[in-house]
């Protein structure tokens, strides 16, 4: 039974690993497209920025698959639940992503500027649109998703689409979008020099000020709202279903878990400082360490979601005690096991390959051979 409930916990935090992993590589990739036509004036300079990322753009979306693999694998009633009700969302996402790798590969294929305008824009969207969706939907978990399930576990989802981009949804969206911008700001002052590579560093700036304003008001909201509050389950060491609890709306339960353990404070307190020294060392002409506390910015805000929600993932607004919780949304002990048995060996060994894939192609794109190579990126 001890064994089950750790596995649970265990795979809480890795799902919050695979997150962060997902934000930070592909949100960096994600800022770099949004700002392509904001810094880059010139077609060599978007083409420098394009091959800043280039070497690393396609196996950052490693991250993104291992984040839906393992909502699939290790929350399946989450991935049921989520991926039938707000399937336009994520045909948004899908055909969002599928935009990126036809514009980065086929981009500079045709050397006409029309062509390469066309796919500009594609990478704006593309670039755009996935971290704005990323954000609202962790938006979208704080207030509840409107869905409930009937006596046989089938779940109806009964909100609209228009709904899923509320004022707080929209808020969390573009701070989402704003996190993504300044880590790739970072990213191409690193890999670049000149007025390309200061333009960067001005928009970084910006867009890390613009998050730190929002995560402050998003968390002056948060305090305001109502939030779901577990008083009745079964044991959570025990497979369980979301129609064997109760649960209830508080005003201000969305910061119960702080108040009870007044410690986790130091969780969003670690996401200010992670915006304020990062965007200080991105002024200061840091860009690398500005990058690596970029890290401890996004760690601040999941961490910030996650501990809010505690102990729900998805709560339903519709029927607030059939919300999905860690408890009763997750896999068997079983499979939960083999799971962490291929964790142990694959999430090292990807962590390992990243870096040395970038230590290898560590250095400032050389501007030279983008210009005598028309066609590479």
């Amino acid at each position: 039974m001890e064994l089950y409930l750790g596995l649970k916990v265990l795979w809480w935090l890795l799902l919050g690993v695979l997150l962060l992993g997902l934000a930070v590589m592909v949100g960096m990739d994600m800022g770099v497209g949004a700002l392509l036509r904001i810094i880059g004036k010139t077609d060599l300079e978007r083409r420098s920025m394009l091959n800043a990322i280039g070497p690393h753009w396609d196996g950052n979306q490693v991250w993104f698959i291992l984040g839906g693999g393992a909502i699939f694998a290790a929350f399946p009633l989450i991935y049921a639940t989520a991926f039938s009700g707000l399937y336009v969302v994520m045909l948004l996402l899908l055909w969002s992503m599928i935009m990126r790798p036809l514009a980065f590969e086929y981009r500079s294929k045709i050397p006409t500027e029309g062509w390469r305008n066309i796919a500009d824009w594609a990478f704006l969207i593309s670039g755009a649109l996935p971290m704005i969706i990323y954000g609202a939907a962790m938006g979208n978990m704080l207030e509840g998703v409107p869905f409930h399930f009937d006596w046989d576990m089938r779940s109806y989802y009964t909100g609209s689409f228009i709904s899923l981009f509320n004022p707080f949804a929209i808020l969390a969206g573009l701070l989402s979008l704003a996190l993504a911008m300044y880590m790739g700001a970072s990213m191409i002052t690193i890999k670049t020099e000149g007025a390309l590579a200061e333009r960067a560093r001005s928009a970084g700036s910006v867009a890390i000020l613009v998050a730190i304003i929002l995560f402050a008001v998003g968390g002056v909201w948060i305090s305001m709202m109502p939030g779901f509050v577990l008083t009745h389950s079964v044991d959570p060491a025990l497979a369980q279903t979301p129609l064997t609890q109760t649960v209830e709306v508080v005003k201000g339960g969305l910061l119960a878990n702080y108040k009870a353990n007044p410690i986790l404070w130091l969780v969003p307190i670690i996401g200010f400082a992670g915006m304020v020294l990062g965007g200080l060392l991105l002024r200061a002409h840091r860009p690398g360490a500005a990058w690596w506390f970029g890290i401890l910015a996004w760690v601040g805000v999941l961490g910030a979601t996650a501990i809010s929600l505690f102990p729900f993932l998805m709560p339903s607004s519709s029927n607030p005690s059939q919300s999905l919780t860690i408890w009763n949304s997750i896999s068997s002990e079983n499979t939960l096991l083999w799971m962490t048995g291929f964790s142990i060996v694959f999430v090292p060994l990807i962590l390992w390959y990243t870096s040395w894939a970038y230590y290898v192609m560590r250095g400032k794109v050389d501007v030279s051979k983008i210009e005598n190579d028309p066609h590479a990126y």
